[in-house]
Parts: C-alpha cells; structure tokens; sequence
C-alpha cells in the first residue's frame, strides 16, 4: 500500500500552502517521517525542509509537508488540483 494516501483540501491546509509552503497529507498510519519523505521526493522531484506528523481523533495519521523555499507549494497544489 501507498504510503501517501491523499492531499487535504480543506480552508486551513490551503492557507498553510500559501503561507507557510506546506502540503498536508493523509498518510498510512505505519508510515515514518523517513518513508513519507522519500516517497514524496520521487513523486514530485521537490526537496522537503521539514515534516510534521499527526494522529488525528478519526485515527487517521497527517503529514504536514514543508517544502524548501525553492520549490513553491503552491505548483504542488495545482498539480493535485487543489486550486
């Protein structure tokens, strides 16, 4: 199974695209900061800053998915089709 499931686009996960460079994501709940960096890397050929993961109470795990400055979330996001 993947270990990106699907990007959020909800209001808040399109603010952070905007300003703070960062793609949100549902990811497998056995995915690592490690795993979910090196598969993101090779689907979108960017280079990640940071990653922040959380389990949220619908028991599904989030990867918030800083981008360096060079790449811009928001060609990341048009390539989802979340503008």
């Amino acid at each position: 199974m993947s270990v990106l499931q699907y990007p959020i686009a909800t209001e808040k996960a399109l603010n952070m695209v905007e300003s703070r460079n960062t793609i949100t994501y549902v990811v497998n709940m056995d995915a690592n900061k490690k795993t979910i960096t090196s598969e993101f890397e090779n689907i979108f050929k960017v280079k990640i800053s940071s990653i922040n993961t959380v389990i949220s109470s619908g028991n599904q795990k989030k990867a918030y998915i800083r981008l360096k400055p060079e790449y811009p979330a928001s060609d990341i996001a048009k390539k989802l089709k979340l503008v």
